[in-house]
């Protein structure tokens, strides 16, 4: 901050001018809400952890039996409170399963389809996995959390929100590498939503593959 010494000082005779100048050095804008950038490098950020964290395990096949590491794209329909509509876009998953049935997932949503106003929704989100397998299906429950972004109506705003969830579903499996993911089914509570506290529940279908 510039302090301008001496007796005469030309902003004094401007009060406004010289209020704004004196704040000038202490206030700072509001920086915009992040975009998708920030969630990618976050979710990017997981993932690592959870790879690094599936080796270490892998290096105990002992206690945890290996790490099998699968990914896949799904289609996915959700009902959103906020706007009170359906929206339809894609998904992509990473799991991470140890043989004792537990495992962690990790999805990036986008909701771009059937907007009304210009509405939509992506999320990041990654948490723990549990699993049962009877013959070729595989049922599973999960937990997860992360980051939601949001698209107000007309593009009036954009912000980011912690996103929890709960969910599970039902896979299919075709052959030793390829399952169908029948059925994928997530309750989203988003506890910090501008407008209040705000949930979101939707269903999604798709294929998931096998990685190694």
């Amino acid at each position: 901050m510039i302090r301008l010494i001496g007796t005469f000082n030309p902003l004094r005779k401007s009060p406004r001018l010289w209020t704004l100048f004196r704040c000038r050095g202490s206030v700072k804008p509001r920086p915009e809400p992040g975009g998708v950038t920030r969630p990618f490098a976050m979710i990017l950020a997981l993932c690592l952890g959870m790879h690094l964290t599936a080796l270490s395990q892998a290096a105990h096949p002992v206690n945890f039996g290996g790490v099998t590491y699968s990914a896949g794209v799904t289609a996915s329909g959700y009902y959103v409170q906020f706007g009170e509509r359906t929206l339809f876009g894609l998904t992509g998953f990473a799991d991470a399963d140890i043989k004792h049935r537990l495992g962690a997932e990790a999805e990036a949503r986008w909701l771009v389809f059937n907007q009304f106003e210009n509405i939509h929704a992506a999320t990041y989100l990654i948490g723990p996995r549990y699993r049962m397998t009877i013959g070729r299906f595989q049922t599973y429950a999960k937990g997860l959390a992360g980051v939601g972004e949001f698209n107000f109506n007309d593009n009036n705003g954009r912000g980011s929100y912690l996103v929890a969830a709960a969910g599970g579903g039902v896979d299919y499996r075709l052959n030793h590498r390829i399952q169908l993911r029948l059925a994928d089914f997530e309750y989203q509570f988003w506890p910090e939503f501008t407008e209040g506290a705000m949930t979101s529940y939707g269903v999604s279908s798709g294929i998931r593959v096998k990685v190694f």
